[in-house]
């Protein structure tokens, strides 16, 4: 009897072990099937901590994080202008977890610069611009240079000699001293750093003069007085440094130069994702919270009304700054 009973247990083990992989199945489905975003995001930045990037990205991680309900987390990948940092995105999963943040220089600059790039720019999607803002130039205090004016004469006596801080191969900073020089007809000698924050703290030490700077890496330094600013290169005062001259007011009217940041995803990015990043980013920046922060370091929030408009403003962007680098002659060297 008890050899018989045998085969009868083994036959209702089957149904079981069926019934146990079919809710396993259904498990993982259902964890496949959570609405998007189902856990933390990493927010890249392109340069060292304190500078622009980071800056604007902390600003912006706390907020877009609560509107989307998971944590955001920054990520800083110093190096090669800010390609490093795009090139990883550029290679993430196209699944909504891995945002850029970038300006013109990863974007339209690096790609004009060095063609054989590990990435290129149909390998991201443009999701929304966030910030716009001119440039700071300040010197240091003990340069003897106090205003546009003495900037060119100074340059123009010692040519090749003034040394101008950036915040990297490529920046917007390199870009804006290089169309200074192309401009008031001066060599100014270029000393790329791995960050804004670096770039000014050697103006500050005296290891270099000048910087064309993002505002949130040098503003406090100027009002403290650690550092001169000379002029904004927007051609008119900003409201945002009303203090500084624009730079027809300073002298060199021909001369304007602004930038940007914006968030970029990996091309193939789903479309509820990229939606659901767009709505959060946006009401992000729209909270006086955000808005007054980034004020404060002489950054204004512009925002893209939509993803195919930031596409379309990229399109003529680039052409701009392919034609900086070459009619600067901006080398990778």
């Amino acid at each position: 009897m008890q050899a018989a009973a045998a085969p009868a247990r083994g036959r209702q083990r089957k149904p079981i072990r069926c019934l146990a992989s079919i809710a396993l199945a259904l498990a993982s489905l259902g964890s496949l099937a959570q609405p998007f975003p189902a856990r933390p995001i990493r927010l890249v930045v392109g340069f060292a901590p304190a500078g622009a990037a980071d800056t604007v990205a902390r600003a912006l991680s706390e907020a877009m994080g609560k509107a989307l309900g998971q944590v955001i987390v920054v990520d800083n990948r110093p190096g090669a202008g800010s390609s490093l940092a795009a090139e990883l995105v550029a290679k993430s999963p196209a699944d909504g977890y891995t945002l850029l943040i970038a300006s013109p220089s990863s974007i339209s600059v690096n790609p004009a610069l060095n063609p054989k790039l590990g990435y290129k720019f149909s390998d991201l999607q443009p999701l929304l611009k966030i910030t716009a803002s001119p440039l700071l130039i300040a010197a240091h205090p003990g340069s003897g240079i106090g205003s546009v004016k003495e900037l060119i004469g100074a340059a123009k006596k010692a040519p090749g000699q003034l040394n101008y801080a950036s915040s990297g191969m490529g920046s917007a900073p390199h870009l804006g001293g290089a169309l200074f020089g192309q401009i008031a007809g001066v060599a100014l000698f270029h000393v790329p750093y791995k960050g804004g924050a670096p770039a000014v703290q050697s103006v500050v030490a005296g290891d270099t003069q000048v910087t064309f700077a993002t505002p949130p890496s040098v503003l406090e330094l100027v009002r403290a007085g650690r550092l001169r600013g000379l002029a904004v290169s927007s051609r008119e005062r900003s409201a945002l440094m009303p203090d500084l001259p624009g730079m027809a007011e300073a002298g060199l009217a021909d001369y304007s130069i602004d930038f940007w940041y914006g968030l970029f995803v990996p091309a193939g990015t789903p479309a509820e994702a990229q939606r659901k990043l767009f709505d959060a980013a946006s009401t992000a920046m729209r909270q006086p919270a955000v808005q007054q922060l980034l004020a404060r370091d002489g950054t204004e929030v512009s925002l893209s009304p939509s993803t195919g408009h930031f596409a379309a403003f990229l399109a003529k962007d680039n052409l701009f700054w392919a034609r900086l680098v070459k009619d600067a002659g901006v080398t990778r060297d």
